[in-house]
């Protein structure tokens, strides 16, 4: 099994546009991919600019398609046209 962490910091006045597309990209991924099992955002508290993603895949092939689907190559230049920054994506392997 596979985990993701992506960290993203999102430019000033661009955080409902920021919203808005990865709450589409959630709801698409929960709703399309069974080989996702875990694909939520999360807010820092401490930073409010700072937003996760954090990402748990069956597989190599779950990975590989959910960056492959339709609905993740729409996404992402809405999300990069929100970024102050390059995202930071940290690839784990679980432990069991």
């Amino acid at each position: 099994m596979i985990g993701v962490v992506v960290t993203l910091k999102i430019a000033d006045g661009k955080h409902e546009d920021f919203q808005q597309a990865a709450k589409d990209l959630m709801a698409k991924t929960k709703a399309n991919e069974p080989g996702t099992l875990f694909y939520q955002l999360f807010q820092s508290k401490t930073d409010p600019a700072i937003y996760y993603f954090l990402e748990h895949y069956a597989s190599e092939e779950a990975l590989k398609g959910h960056g492959e689907s339709e609905y993740y190559l729409a996404a992402a230049p809405k999300i990069g046209a929100c970024l102050a920054g390059a995202p930071d994506i940290q690839y784990l392997n679980m432990i069991e």
